[in-house]
């Protein structure tokens, strides 16, 4: 399977790339395409050192080609760029790609993280995606409380859950195996794509916690 990311360069990017390249062929996507497939030659090497060997691949390019070329796009990308992004990228999508929306409506105020779609009245993050999204049902918000700085550490064992939310289920399927494909998660869907929203707020809680408790990039788990 082709996993593109969208924003593949940033600290999250990068971690998707170094854990899916042991099964999966990931596009790390960047403006400037140079830039994306200098990337992808250090993650490849940070893979095989951890991994000894991969069976996928990790290369990049410029975002328009890499959303039209993925099986599967991951939207590692600011709220406040959705728009101006999503707007050229997604109506290049294969019919049967799905869509991943991990982004947060996110910002620091003098009393800790809040969520600007409650604060400021703006809309969710997956609001925004599905306003450019060609088959609605291809979109599902995953991925929003996990540490990025863990995650592109391949010598941490994770241990977390991930909330899961799309319409169509096959879609969510695919997004699931994703999940599943790296060691240590493990999927909870909650629900139609409407209930991204109670995903998206899960972020700025589990910051707040982790500043006001001195913890240390935690992550949720459900028992």
């Amino acid at each position: 399977m082709r996993v593109g990311i969208i924003g593949g360069t940033g600290g999250m990017g990068k971690g998707f790339a170094l854990r899916w390249s042991h099964d999966n062929d990931v596009i790390i996507g960047s403006r400037d395409a140079t830039r994306a497939a200098e990337s992808a030659a250090n993650y490849t090497d940070l893979a095989k050192k951890a991994f000894g060997s991969i069976n996928g691949s990790i290369t990049g390019n410029d975002n328009l080609t890499v959303a039209s070329d993925s099986d599967v796009l991951v939207l590692s990308i600011p709220y406040e760029n959705i728009d101006s992004i999503c707007s050229v990228i997604l109506p290049e999508i294969k019919d049967s790609c799905v869509v991943v929306s991990p982004i947060v409506p996110m910002t620091k105020t003098d009393v800790g993280f809040e969520c600007v779609s409650i604060k400021d009245n703006k809309p969710f993050s997956y609001q925004l995606v599905l306003q450019h999204m060609k088959d609605r049902s291809k979109l599902v918000s995953a991925f929003h409380v996990i540490s990025e700085k863990k995650l592109a550490n391949l010598s941490l064992t994770l241990d977390y859950d991930i909330f899961v939310c799309g319409d169509d289920m096959e879609s969510v399927y695919t997004v699931n195996g994703l999940i599943d494909n790296i060691e240590g998660l493990r999927a909870i869907y909650l629900g139609p794509v409407e209930l991204s929203y109670l995903a998206e707020m899960s972020t700025p809680l589990l910051l707040n916690a982790m500043i006001r408790n001195k913890m240390k990039n935690p992550g949720i788990k459900i028992v």
